[in-house]
């Protein structure tokens, strides 16, 4: 016997034997399973790229297994988020320092969460790398966890970033819990914490003495247990930001905090020179500001000069 397949024209059925037809049939699974292999060979070997193209949080936690030293800059446009990610820095934050450089405010205070998610896009947008990571402003996470989870969330949905940062230890823990739980990637940061300037009585540094010393150690244990995949040093005295770094299994950034940390991170207007006043711990890698003021000058003198545009620069 044989079965019939009719095909969809009006030419007469076609007999094809029972034993051919089943032959045909037995292939098949060991075919598609070729094909399924074939596929996920070339899957894993995209993604894999991908994921060797991406900071992300476990490249950072591998960074510190490996010993290799982490950097850090902030930014706050696309123009130097991309600069800074063509030269091979990890992570760029979108820190709440922009009050000071972008706002010209004499504190971080008055940053709002809707200025650090605007500022976020733009750095996304400049990253094809780095690791960016949005700084939680006050307000934005001190009333509760809740208030933080959804702050978090808006900076992850809206922002685009990958990982958050926020100030503070034992009082802070349950929010860094709770972020870290709605699958959001947490920054801790301990020490000279800048939101906290008011209470502190200016920016000073901190874990000087046996029980400020203590009392870091410990917001820095904290931090690590509540799930912190990183943690920021800022304002502490070499040794004992190296005794941290010792201490804790997680990374440690480091700013005005010594060499001994696993990282390093800097205001970008420090790093290029382009504040009016830089602190002592910070080196000045290039001076923008002086270039700036220079060009901006030229350019002024050739205008009123009638020197610029010249034919070169205009269209026939």
């Amino acid at each position: 016997m044989g079965t019939r397949c009719v095909p969809p024209s009006s030419a007469p059925p076609e007999i094809i034997p029972a034993g051919a037809l089943l032959f045909f049939w037995m292939g098949v699974p060991e075919r598609l399973e070729s094909s399924r292999k074939a596929l996920d060979m070339s899957t894993v070997t995209v993604s894999s790229s991908a994921r060797e193209l991406r900071i992300t949080v476990r490249s950072i936690a591998r960074a510190k297994r490996e010993g290799k030293k982490l950097t850090m800059l902030t930014a706050y446009d696309f123009t130097f988020a991309r600069i800074f990610d063509s030269a091979g820095i990890e992570m760029v934050l979108v820190g709440d320092s922009l009050g000071n450089v972008m706002q010209g405010c004499d504190t971080t205070l008055p940053v709002t969460l809707d200025d650090v998610v605007y500022h976020t896009r733009m750095v996304v947008r400049g990253c094809e790398r780095a690791l960016v990571i949005a700084d939680m402003p006050f307000g934005s996470y001190q009333v509760g966890p809740e208030d933080a989870v959804r702050s978090a969330i808006r900076l992850v949905k809206e922002g685009g970033a990958q990982a958050v940062k926020l100030e503070g230890s034992a009082h802070v823990a349950e929010a860094i819990e709770r972020i870290v739980a709605a699958q959001i990637p947490v920054m801790g940061h301990v020490g000279l914490t800048p939101q906290s300037v008011n209470q502190m009585g200016g920016f000073r540094v901190q874990g000087r003495g046996p029980k400020g010393r203590d009392r870091i150690i410990s917001d820095a244990l904290r931090v690590e247990q509540a799930g912190a995949f990183a943690v920021v040093l800022e304002g502490l005295p070499e040794d004992l930001a190296g005794e941290i770094t010792g201490a804790l299994r997680i990374p440690t950034i480091g700013i005005g905090a010594g060499l001994h940390c696993d990282g390093q991170v800097l205001v970008m207007h420090d790093l290029l020179g382009l504040n009016d006043w830089t602190p002592s711990f910070v080196k000045q890698y290039a001076n923008l500001g002086a270039l700036t003021s220079q060009a901006a000058r030229a350019f002024a003198e050739e205008v009123r000069n009638g020197k610029f545009p010249d034919d070169d620069h205009s269209y026939s």
